[in-house]
């Protein structure tokens, strides 16, 4: 069987971008690492869920082994830099952030993992991390280099659809559920890609519920009335049950990996 090693800048990155994917290689008896470059330190915890001095850091570590055991990853490790925050925000200059790390120092410490798990792919970020957090574009730039080094076959940089998800909000502008608001999409370009720049999808709607249980593993940052989580499930399966993926070099197809053959489908 194969390995997928799964690269994320924050605790709950996993969960949102990547978890249909990751349940549905761990289903089919494939390993499954996820590796954190943070532990999320900037985050807003939802009011109330903290203990007296407890440390979200702390907190939002132990979250991520009970998303991995949603999941069914196999190992959890972080590379121990400290949360950038958001673009532009003073926290982006702090020594030992993310932000800051340089490329092939931060590579090399990812490449260790890599070396001894051997994986036959590393999901990472697009060019943009998404939306262009700073220390997600930071996971796109290092994992690309630490492929590199490993010799990674595929390296996957898991991206949202931006048409995809553009159409499904106007299909349902007149039918969504009584007090449900859907998100509002940037119309500037910032947010995901456009279909045309996406290579693969990995269609992983029977993994819903686990992909729901894996973001509620976040509870210091998902509280039950998140948008994401109060979503009917079928809307749920529908928007989140499919995941995009760039990718820009494929493996030659007669030595392709298991796991990457398995999973991901070409877009077109």
């Amino acid at each position: 069987m194969g390995t997928i090693v799964s690269f994320h800048a924050h605790p709950d990155d996993e969960s949102i971008g990547s978890a249909g994917t990751l349940a549905k290689a761990a289903a089919a008896g494939h390993r499954v690492v996820l590796v954190f470059a943070t532990r999320g330190e900037m985050g807003e915890p939802v009011p109330g869920v903290l203990a007296e001095g407890e440390q979200l850091a702390v907190r939002r570590s132990g979250e991520c082994y009970e998303s991995a055991k949603a999941i069914g990853a196999a190992r959890v490790e972080f590379l121990g830099y400290i949360d950038s925050g958001m673009m532009g925000e003073p926290t982006n200059d702090a020594p030992y952030c993310f932000w800051q790390a340089g490329v092939e120092h931060a590579a090399k410490r990812l490449a260790v993992i890599l070396d001894e798990e051997e994986p036959d792919v590393l999901t990472t970020y697009d060019d943009n991390g998404g939306y262009g957090h700073p220390d997600h574009i930071q996971v796109h730039r290092v994992g690309k280099r630490a492929g590199e080094l490993s010799a990674v076959p595929v390296v996957a940089q898991g991206t949202t659809n931006r048409d995809w998800m553009l159409r499904g909000l106007k299909g349902m502008a007149q039918d969504r559920p009584d007090g449900w608001e859907p998100p509002e999409i940037p119309d500037d370009g910032s947010f995901g890609k456009p279909e045309s720049e996406i290579t693969h999808r990995v269609e992983a709607v029977e993994f819903a519920e686990v992909k729901r249980k894996s973001m509620q593993a976040h509870a210091s940052q998902m509280a039950p009335d998140h948008f994401l989580l109060a979503m009917p499930e079928p809307i749920f399966a529908m928007g989140l049950g499919t995941e995009f993926y760039i990718v820009d070099e494929l493996p030659n197809p007669a030595t392709a990996p298991e796991v990457w053959s398995e999973l991901f489908v070409p877009l077109r």
